[in-house]
């Protein structure tokens, strides 16, 4: 893949404690080209492609039919323009009994640290038996990859592995031992020594230090038969073959044993693409609900980046409101007046629009980083909009102190006069912001994605507020004040 800088695997888990990797993990490290002109092109439709050349020469220079493939395009592939579908990196490497999970480095440490889930969504089936858990587990993964309302989004559904480790057992007969005047750290020590190894010294080349182990030869421990002759000996010089102290056998039993909340669990990694978080686990719920009965004693867990949106959504539920009514609360007291209020918060529903309008045409899913955005277009807007209140209201006390305010003409002129000034200044404003956060939306790099979805809802509601207000806020202002003037 022209993409693909260089690539480095790892196997198994780093002597410490602060890794919490399993040693049945694999991972391959892929480092990208920065450059983006060394990525592929791929056609795309355009509104000029049935038009002869000599037409579509002009639009083609400023809208090319071709664009650079996106990361997940490289993972999981796309389709062309006939249909074609061109492999990614998911088609391409796939490697009998192993399952592919495509996250980023760093990001699959903190979510093995902090829910244990490498994988956008983690299934956590919780109860008092292992083996339970293991079908329940491979169950479900089979049910999200065949199901026709998953299987197109469910790139990969693995089912880690509570059975079927293997374990060599030896366990000391006391009583047999004790015949022979042996203890159990005389016969664990020949264990240790003759099987596993004992460091007897190390070795000196220059700087560095070499431990020197020493046990049995390979061809004296190579099976159980032969352990069982190892010899042990006893405080009288007699050599007893470890058979006849111990039973020694080999026997199935958990790989790894995992327990969350005082429960066993079985985890289930499901990675997807095509489709959010949020709605790919709500269907999966229903599919799972309805293909695996949990028995009594059982329950699901739902993990992976959907527990992170759960605590999300659980702080949103306070933020906003918050939010909310400070600004309601900030604008009455600069205004002494609900009405006002009201009107300086129309310009709230009409910039939404052009929040969402953007994040649709961006294919932007719903994101804590997008509310952030549209907390901070409503705070932005409600400014705006004070201001341009603030103006309509000036110029209306200045001609009903210049005695020029009797019919409604009178205040068509004051409106529109007070509107006329406020043209420079919230252009300024708007364009002002538009140069700060508008080259967010080619921004690449670390973060850059966090910072588009930040930047989208504002850059598409400051656009539909900015017409708003210049254009209905007069007009708003008009009908309100018409009662008064009629009144008068």
């Amino acid at each position: 893949y022209p993409e693909v800088q260089s690539v480095f695997g790892k196997a198994g888990r780093a002597d410490t404690a602060t890794d919490p990797a399993p040693p049945s993990m694999l991972e391959t490290t892929i480092i990208l080209h920065r450059d983006k002109s060394k990525w592929r092109n791929k056609p795309v439709s355009r509104f000029y492609d049935h038009w002869p050349n000599w037409l579509a020469a002009i639009p083609r220079k400023i809208w090319p039919n071709t664009e650079k493939i996106t990361i997940d395009e490289l993972v999981y592939g796309y389709n062309l323009t006939d249909g074609t579908h061109v492999p990614g990196l998911n088609d391409t490497i796939q490697f009998p009994g192993l399952t592919n999970a495509w996250t980023m480095p760093i990001k699959t440490r903190i979510d093995m640290l902090s829910t244990g889930i490498k994988t956008p969504v983690g299934i956590k089936v919780m109860g008092p038996d292992l083996q339970t858990l293991a079908n329940l587990a491979e169950k479900i993964a089979t049910a999200v990859k065949s199901d026709p309302k998953l299987s197109k989004y469910t790139t990969s559904a693995f089912a880690e592995k509570s059975v079927g480790g293997n374990y060599f057992d030896i366990r000391i007969n006391r009583e047999l031992i004790a015949r022979y005047a042996l203890s159990v750290s005389d016969v664990q020590d020949v264990i240790m020594s003759a099987i596993g190894g004992m460091s007897i010294t190390s070795t000196v080349e220059g700087l560095e230090r070499y431990p020197v182990n020493l046990r049995y030869p390979q061809e004296l421990r190579d099976d159980i038969d032969k352990l069982r002759q190892t010899l042990v000996s006893t405080p009288s010089g007699a050599q007893v073959p470890l058979g006849q102290l111990a039973e020694i056998d080999l026997h199935k039993g958990p790989p790894m044993i995992k327990s969350e909340n005082a429960r066993l669990t079985a985890w289930v990694y499901v990675d997807i693409a095509g489709l959010d978080v949020g709605t790919y686990v709500k269907q999966a719920q229903q599919v799972v609900a309805s293909q695996v009965p949990l028995p009594q004693g059982y329950n699901i867990v739902w993990s992976g980046q959907y527990e992170y949106m759960q605590a999300a959504r659980k702080r949103l539920m306070m933020v906003v409101p918050i939010a909310a009514v400070l600004i309601l609360l900030l604008l009455y007291l600069a205004t002494n007046s609900w009405l006002r209020v009201g009107i300086v918060l129309l310009a709230v529903p009409f910039s939404l629009v052009g929040a969402i309008w953007l994040l649709y045409f961006l294919d932007y899913n719903l994101s804590l980083a997008v509310w952030v955005g549209v907390i901070a277009l409503a705070g932005l807007d409600a400014e705006t909009g004070l201001v341009m209140l603030l103006y309509l209201e000036n110029s209306y006390d200045q001609f009903k102190s210049e005695g020029r305010m009797k019919d409604r003409v009178d205040l068509w002129h004051a409106i529109h006069d007070g509107a006329v000034q406020r043209i420079r200044p919230k252009t300024m404003t708007v364009v002002t912001t538009f140069i700060g956060l508008v080259p967010l939306l080619w921004a690449s790099g670390a973060g850059a994605d966090t910072m588009r979805r930040l930047a989208a809802p504002m850059i598409g509601g400051l656009g539909t507020s900015f017409i708003m207000e210049l254009l209905l806020y007069p007009v708003i202002f008009y009908l309100v004040k018409l009662h008064s003037v009629k009144h008068d």
